[in-house]
């Protein structure tokens, strides 16, 4: 019964239960590998026929020395579980492979025969062609490690990872700037149809996609250059209270926001550094003016600069005194003078500071405004009493000067509105 289960090659009549090669136009031609490779040809059977691999997945590929009990069956299992998985995935690749295979078998079996074996030299060339180059180096070396390396993850507790939506391994957020972009290419797809106007439009697309992924990123290293993300959680509070700094005055908050512009260009400490020499700059060349002063006024050396000063200060708080003492008596010279046209004349005493004002200004004399006035107070008197009276004004007194007594006297309350 054994024998029966055999089978054997139609050429060398060998036993080819392993491994055979059936051809697929002839029947019953089963060729083992070595007739198979040598281009064994019977009755109508031709080599260049079709032929179909037949075993029981029980035959190695590498010898059963070398490869350690691998057969061809948990061979293809194990490439079609680093297609699947990827390289260095081992658990899950071991489980596919069988349970008979521990991951670190797997991993010594792939490592060992795919890649450092006789494959792996054949497949795997030992210099990378096309390989960027930064050409400003001298040496022509690679590109610069700053561009090359990645930026180590932001150092935030597992909680503040969460509140942000922060991936630490893949240094990404969850939600990104513009976070629709992706739509603009995402049903993109060249067809052998297309015309010119579709291709270009297509590609106008991606262009788009493109800025939209480097003002991403740009706004990414903006938030970590200038630490936004301290800033979010509250730890540059605690930051500042730590390091105080010096205190920033109006003038260079002012010139911190003409120079907003430059943050795009500029990290933060460059731009803290920058700012920092602007500072010290300002500080210099007003110490550079004060030594020129000191020389103009022969002063050579520092010892007597403190003495030049209190002098200074002295004589200026002087000035400032002697000026505020002129101008009061200014003040109240100008107040005499302003009716110095009136003050002689007859009546002067009798007015108000608001009635020498306004003989001042119709150029009245105060004679002949007390008259008005008196004239003019007695008639309202005597319309309130319902007594007809006949408004007998002096001659002198024109339309104008009566309007403005009249608006004075009824502004003052000496008459009513009505009667005016």
């Amino acid at each position: 019964m054994a024998e029966l289960g055999k089978k054997y090659c139609v050429y060398c009549l060998a036993e080819v239960s392993p491994l055979r090669f059936r051809c697929t136009e002839c029947a019953d031609i089963e060729l083992c590998p070595e007739c198979f490779s040598a281009g064994a040809e019977i009755g109508p059977h031709r080599r260049w026929h079709g032929y179909q691999l037949v075993d029981g997945g029980r035959f190695t590929l590498w010898g059963a020395e070398a490869e350690g009990g691998w057969s061809s069956r948990e061979e293809q299992l194990l490439l079609d579980a680093i297609e699947q998985f990827g390289f260095g995935n081992w658990e899950d690749m071991a489980a596919h492979v069988g349970a008979s295979r521990t991951p670190q078998e797997v991993m010594e079996h792939y490592v060992s025969m795919y890649i450092h074996g006789n494959l792996g030299k054949a497949c795997i060339p030992d210099t990378i062609p096309n390989r960027v180059t930064d050409h400003t180096c001298p040496s022509g070396g690679p590109l610069s490690p700053s561009l090359t390396t990645p930026l180590t993850p932001l150092d935030i507790s597992v909680a503040e990872q969460q509140q942000l939506g922060y991936m630490p391994l893949r240094d990404d957020y969850e939600i990104e700037y513009d976070q629709d972009a992706e739509t603009l290419i995402s049903g993109l797809s060249v067809n052998y149809d297309d015309d010119d106007v579709e291709i270009e439009l297509k590609r106008a697309h991606v262009d788009m996609y493109v800025r939209k992924l480097k003002e991403r990123q740009r706004r990414k290293n903006i938030a970590r250059d200038y630490n936004l993300v301290p800033a979010f959680l509250g730890k540059d509070k605690k930051d500042k209270e730590k390091a105080p700094k010096r205190k920033i005055t109006k003038e260079e908050k002012e010139l911190r926001l003409k120079l907003r512009p430059l943050y795009q260009f500029m990290s933060c400490k460059e731009f803290e550094d920058f700012f920092e020499n602007m500072h010290k700059e300002r500080i210099l060349r007003a110490k550079i003016r004060e030594l020129q002063r000191y020389r103009r006024n022969g002063i050579t050396k520092m010892e007597e600069s403190a003495e030049y000063e209190a002098a200074r200060h002295k004589r200026e708080k002087r000035k400032e005194n002697k000026n505020i003492a002129s101008s009061k008596r200014g003040k109240e010279e100008g107040k005499e003078g302003e009716f110095a046209a009136i003050e002689n004349l007859p009546g002067f005493e009798l007015l108000s500071d608001r009635e020498k004002v306004l003989c001042s200004s119709l150029n009245l004399s105060p004679a002949r405004y007390v008259t008005v006035k008196t004239i003019i107070i007695k008639d309202h008197l005597q319309k309130r009493q319902g007594i007809p009276s006949k408004s007998r004004l002096p001659s002198y007194l024109d339309k104008v000067l009566k309007k403005r007594i009249l608006n004075f006297l009824t502004e003052s309350g000496w008459i009513s509105r009505d009667a005016s």
